[in-house]
Protein backbone atom coordinates (compact mmCIF):
# COMPACT_ATOMS: atom_id res chain seq x y z
CA UNK A 1 0.00 0.00 0.00
CA UNK A 2 2.94 2.16 0.85
CA UNK A 3 4.55 1.38 -2.41
CA UNK A 4 1.40 2.38 -3.95
CA UNK A 5 0.47 5.85 -1.86
CA UNK A 6 -2.35 4.41 -0.43
CA UNK A 7 -3.53 4.68 3.22
CA UNK A 8 -5.66 1.79 5.09
CA UNK A 9 -9.26 3.28 6.33
CA UNK A 10 -9.39 1.43 9.78
CA UNK A 11 -13.09 2.64 10.05
CA UNK A 12 -14.12 1.12 7.13
CA UNK A 13 -11.70 -2.68 7.22
CA UNK A 14 -12.62 -5.20 9.36
CA UNK A 15 -10.15 -8.32 10.00
CA UNK A 16 -12.00 -11.79 9.58
CA UNK A 17 -10.49 -14.70 10.77
CA UNK A 18 -12.49 -17.90 9.25
CA UNK A 19 -11.47 -21.60 11.06
CA UNK A 20 -12.77 -24.38 13.12
CA UNK A 21 -14.12 -23.35 17.01
CA UNK A 22 -10.72 -25.25 17.99
CA UNK A 23 -8.43 -24.03 15.56
CA UNK A 24 -10.07 -20.08 16.59
CA UNK A 25 -9.42 -20.79 20.31
CA UNK A 26 -6.21 -21.31 19.45
CA UNK A 27 -5.97 -18.12 18.01
CA UNK A 28 -4.69 -14.97 20.35
CA UNK A 29 -6.94 -12.21 19.54
CA UNK A 30 -5.68 -10.04 22.28
CA UNK A 31 -3.53 -8.00 19.67
CA UNK A 32 -6.38 -8.11 17.09
CA UNK A 33 -9.35 -6.10 17.05
CA UNK A 34 -11.32 -8.93 14.73
CA UNK A 35 -14.87 -9.21 14.03
CA UNK A 36 -17.00 -12.22 13.78
CA UNK A 37 -18.80 -11.52 10.60
CA UNK A 38 -18.22 -9.40 7.55
CA UNK A 39 -20.36 -8.58 4.54
CA UNK A 40 -18.52 -8.65 1.19
CA UNK A 41 -20.27 -8.29 -2.49
CA UNK A 42 -23.87 -8.37 -0.11
CA UNK A 43 -23.07 -11.45 1.29
CA UNK A 44 -22.46 -11.65 5.29
CA UNK A 45 -19.83 -14.58 5.63
CA UNK A 46 -19.37 -15.45 9.45
CA UNK A 47 -16.04 -16.82 11.58
CA UNK A 48 -17.39 -20.48 11.04
CA UNK A 49 -18.98 -20.07 7.66
CA UNK A 50 -22.39 -21.13 8.69
CA UNK A 51 -23.85 -18.44 6.66
CA UNK A 52 -26.40 -18.20 9.56
CA UNK A 53 -26.35 -14.13 9.34
CA UNK A 54 -26.58 -14.15 6.17
CA UNK A 55 -29.39 -16.16 6.10
CA UNK A 56 -30.82 -14.12 9.13
CA UNK A 57 -30.15 -10.99 7.02
CA UNK A 58 -32.10 -12.21 4.23
CA UNK A 59 -35.06 -12.94 5.42
CA UNK A 60 -35.62 -9.97 7.51
CA UNK A 61 -35.31 -8.50 3.96
CA UNK A 62 -37.60 -10.73 2.30
CA UNK A 63 -40.32 -10.51 5.26
CA UNK A 64 -40.15 -6.59 4.73
CA UNK A 65 -40.37 -7.57 1.11
CA UNK A 66 -43.37 -10.22 1.41
CA UNK A 67 -45.25 -7.78 3.63
CA UNK A 68 -45.08 -4.91 1.07
CA UNK A 69 -46.46 -7.08 -1.16
CA UNK A 70 -49.07 -8.69 0.65
CA UNK A 71 -50.04 -5.10 1.12
CA UNK A 72 -50.56 -4.33 -2.77
CA UNK A 73 -51.59 -8.16 -3.64
CA UNK A 74 -55.53 -6.85 -3.30
CA UNK A 75 -55.01 -4.49 -6.11
CA UNK A 76 -52.61 -6.36 -8.60
CA UNK A 77 -53.61 -9.40 -10.85
CA UNK A 78 -51.61 -12.97 -10.14
CA UNK A 79 -49.19 -12.63 -12.97
CA UNK A 80 -47.65 -8.96 -11.57
CA UNK A 81 -47.83 -10.32 -8.15
CA UNK A 82 -45.84 -13.24 -9.42
CA UNK A 83 -43.43 -10.97 -11.82
CA UNK A 84 -42.61 -9.28 -8.28
CA UNK A 85 -42.07 -11.66 -6.03
CA UNK A 86 -40.09 -12.95 -8.72
CA UNK A 87 -37.58 -9.80 -9.24
CA UNK A 88 -37.83 -8.90 -5.55
CA UNK A 89 -37.74 -12.02 -3.65
CA UNK A 90 -36.79 -14.82 -5.25
CA UNK A 91 -33.68 -12.87 -6.83
CA UNK A 92 -32.24 -12.15 -3.21
CA UNK A 93 -32.77 -16.06 -2.39
CA UNK A 94 -31.01 -16.93 -5.34
CA UNK A 95 -27.79 -14.30 -5.39
CA UNK A 96 -24.93 -16.51 -4.66
CA UNK A 97 -27.12 -19.40 -3.46
CA UNK A 98 -24.48 -21.84 -4.27
CA UNK A 99 -23.00 -20.86 -1.32
CA UNK A 100 -25.66 -22.72 0.45
CA UNK A 101 -25.00 -25.83 -1.15
CA UNK A 102 -24.83 -28.56 1.87
CA UNK A 103 -25.91 -26.33 4.47
CA UNK A 104 -27.62 -27.68 7.32
CA UNK A 105 -31.36 -28.57 6.98
CA UNK A 106 -32.40 -26.06 9.51
CA UNK A 107 -30.47 -23.40 7.53
CA UNK A 108 -32.30 -24.26 3.97
CA UNK A 109 -35.93 -24.52 5.77
CA UNK A 110 -35.29 -21.04 6.83
CA UNK A 111 -34.90 -20.31 3.11
CA UNK A 112 -37.56 -22.53 2.00
CA UNK A 113 -39.95 -21.02 5.21
CA UNK A 114 -39.53 -17.54 3.02
CA UNK A 115 -40.47 -19.00 -0.14
CA UNK A 116 -43.47 -20.49 1.31
CA UNK A 117 -45.00 -17.16 2.35
CA UNK A 118 -43.99 -15.28 -0.35
CA UNK A 119 -46.02 -18.09 -2.56
CA UNK A 120 -48.77 -18.31 -0.49
CA UNK A 121 -48.80 -14.58 -0.90
CA UNK A 122 -49.01 -14.33 -4.64
CA UNK A 123 -51.63 -16.65 -4.84
CA UNK A 124 -53.76 -15.41 -1.78
CA UNK A 125 -53.47 -18.40 -0.39
CA UNK A 126 -54.17 -19.45 3.60
CA UNK A 127 -50.78 -19.95 6.04
CA UNK A 128 -52.35 -23.36 6.66
CA UNK A 129 -52.79 -24.36 2.49
CA UNK A 130 -50.31 -27.06 0.98
CA UNK A 131 -47.31 -25.73 -0.03
CA UNK A 132 -46.25 -28.37 -2.94
CA UNK A 133 -49.16 -27.92 -5.24
CA UNK A 134 -49.10 -23.89 -4.87
CA UNK A 135 -45.33 -24.16 -5.64
CA UNK A 136 -46.35 -26.08 -8.59
CA UNK A 137 -48.97 -24.41 -9.66
CA UNK A 138 -46.33 -21.20 -10.40
CA UNK A 139 -44.02 -23.79 -11.59
CA UNK A 140 -41.43 -22.77 -9.14
CA UNK A 141 -38.77 -24.89 -7.45
CA UNK A 142 -38.08 -25.52 -3.73
CA UNK A 143 -34.80 -24.11 -2.55
CA UNK A 144 -32.62 -26.75 -2.67
CA UNK A 145 -33.82 -27.85 -5.93
CA UNK A 146 -33.10 -24.28 -6.82
CA UNK A 147 -29.68 -24.44 -4.96
CA UNK A 148 -29.08 -27.71 -7.04
CA UNK A 149 -29.40 -26.33 -10.19
CA UNK A 150 -27.42 -23.09 -10.15
CA UNK A 151 -24.74 -25.19 -8.34
CA UNK A 152 -24.44 -27.48 -11.25
CA UNK A 153 -25.50 -25.07 -14.03
CA UNK A 154 -23.11 -22.45 -13.21
CA UNK A 155 -20.33 -24.48 -13.98
CA UNK A 156 -21.58 -26.57 -16.78
CA UNK A 157 -22.55 -22.73 -18.36
CA UNK A 158 -18.91 -22.02 -17.87
CA UNK A 159 -17.43 -24.60 -19.84
CA UNK A 160 -19.51 -24.07 -22.89
CA UNK A 161 -17.65 -22.41 -25.49
CA UNK A 162 -18.60 -18.97 -25.66
CA UNK A 163 -21.13 -18.69 -28.97
CA UNK A 164 -19.57 -16.62 -31.90
CA UNK A 165 -20.79 -14.93 -34.36
CA UNK A 166 -18.28 -14.89 -37.85
CA UNK A 167 -19.09 -11.63 -40.11
CA UNK A 168 -17.69 -12.36 -43.81
CA UNK A 169 -16.73 -8.75 -45.77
Amino acid sequence: MSANLLTLNSSKTEFLIVGLKQQLSKIDNSSLSTTHSARNLGLIIDEHLTLSDQISSLSKSCDSHIRELRCIRPYIDSETASTIAASIVHSKLDYCNSLYYNLPKSQINRLQQIQNCLARTVVKAPKTSLIIPILRSLHWLKINERIELNSFHLPTKSLQPANLTTYTI
